[in-house]
């Protein structure tokens, strides 16, 4: 059996209708899991589950619309899961929001409080309700998508850098408390990667160059150069490795 099999495994992942979450789902349904697709808007996730299904075969993916901002929605995420699917094996948590771009000095508290509880709170909210089942079988898998941002300082979108910064202590912190129930908790901090939630980042031609000649690949990433990273956490690959952080960005830090 290949180490990275997910066969029979239920899996979450949040914000999984677009971008690095879509890749991850992806990644996680071609290794036997069966996914749930969650984002906002129910359509959204149909489409993808729809998508995941006709590679994967029928039941590999199922959808379930909910926000992050809203505790009731994510009980109810987790209740749909297991009344579908089954109790819930893998958590990925990599749905978040930055609605703010500029000088601290001149963020709204209303923009700051919305990306501490989008970007931390609903991840501790996440993590809370996959811990009994995971509790109860000895066994779970959590991974958290974090940020390079998180490691050091930005002009531009620092207020999310602290939220990023403050998911590497969530993700120590919770696998402290639970690597005696065989749960593993863990993070993935992306470089800049070719997102529509980056885009503002990208974008723009000149300043994309620049930043894709400072890499040591030469580029900026793409959803899937994450999403292997994100199987890698959630397999039996893994089976040792818990409160880390692995940092995948074409070499931006080094």
């Amino acid at each position: 059996m290949s180490p990275f099999d997910l066969s029979g495994k239920v899996a979450i992942v949040t914000g999984s209708s677009r971008g690095i979450g879509r890749a991850i789902a992806e990644g996680l349904a071609a290794q036997g899991a069966r996914v749930v697709i969650s984002s906002r808007k129910q359509d959204a996730c149909e489409a993808v589950a729809a998508e995941i299904n006709a590679a994967h075969g029928d039941g590999s993916a199922v959808a379930i619309a909910a926000s992050i901002s809203e505790k009731a929605q994510l009980e109810d995420l987790f209740a749909q899961t297991v009344a579908r699917l089954g109790p819930v094996d893998i958590l990925v948590c990599n749905a978040a929001s930055n609605p703010y771009y500029g000088s601290m000095d001149g963020i709204a508290d209303e923009q700051f409080r919305k990306i501490l509880d989008n970007n931390v709170i609903s991840n501790h909210w996440l993590i809370q309700l996959a811990l009994p089942a995971m509790r109860d079988k000895g066994d779970g898998a959590i991974v958290i998508i974090s940020s390079i941002g998180g490691l050091r300082a930005s002009t531009t979108i620092g207020a999310y850098c602290i939220s990023k910064a403050a998911d590497f202590q969530l993700v120590r912190n919770y696998a402290a408390e639970n690597g005696k129930h065989g749960i593993r908790i863990n993070g993935i901090a992306p470089g800049l990667v070719k997102t529509d939630f980056a885009k503002a980042l990208w974008d723009n031609p000149d300043a994309l160059a620049a930043t894709e000649k400072a890499l040591a690949m030469r580029r900026i990433g793409e959803p899937e150069d994450i999403a292997g990273a994100a199987v890698y956490l959630a397999s039996p690959a893994a089976k040792w490795t818990t409160g880390q952080t692995i940092v995948v960005d074409g070499g931006a830090t080094i």
